[in-house]
């Protein structure tokens, strides 16, 4: 799904390099990964979720919505509990989607949740589309595969 999040195991059977400074590649309980986009009780059931029990955790991208700042398969770290600004990427979900994770950049304060929005307007369903979405974490710096700050929205 677009912008959606997979974990290393659930990555439809294609290979995911990572560095070795990761340790375990198997990815067979690697906690730190986002969940399967589409399974409500992994977001909502599983305690290594919880944004109380997880303050940083990396997460992949999955989906050209953050194109060209973020692609397919970048690592990104996200906080949780981040203060969030406009132009930050997050870590979000939607009332109608509720189990989808998604990578998006937040534009500005929308009610109870922010208005987000992707980085490539051909290929992003956001809150154009479905409205306000609840923040869940920052993406404040990519880890993998060109460590850095993650990259501003070009104007």
């Amino acid at each position: 799904m677009r912008g959606g999040l997979q974990s290393r195991t659930e990555n439809a059977g294609q290979p995911h390099e990572c560095p070795p400074w990761w340790g375990d590649r198997s990815g067979i309980g690697d906690p730190t990964l986002a969940t399967v986009v589409g399974q409500d009780d992994h977001v909502t059931g599983d305690p290594l979720w919880r944004e109380s029990a997880m303050r940083l955790r990396r997460v992949t991208v999955r989906g050209p919505s953050m194109s060209p700042a973020l692609s397919d398969g970048d690592v990104v770290l996200v906080r949780f509990g981040a203060p969030v600004r406009s132009g930050d990427v997050v870590l979000v979900t939607w009332g109608s989607r509720p189990g989808q994770l998604s990578v998006k950049r937040a534009v500005h304060p929308d009610g109870d949740g922010w208005h987000v929005r992707g980085d490539n307007p051909f290929g992003s369903t956001d809150s154009t589309t479905l409205g306000p979405a609840r923040v869940h974490a920052v993406a404040r710096h990519r880890l993998w595969p060109r460590p850095g700050r993650v990259p501003a929205p070009r104007r």
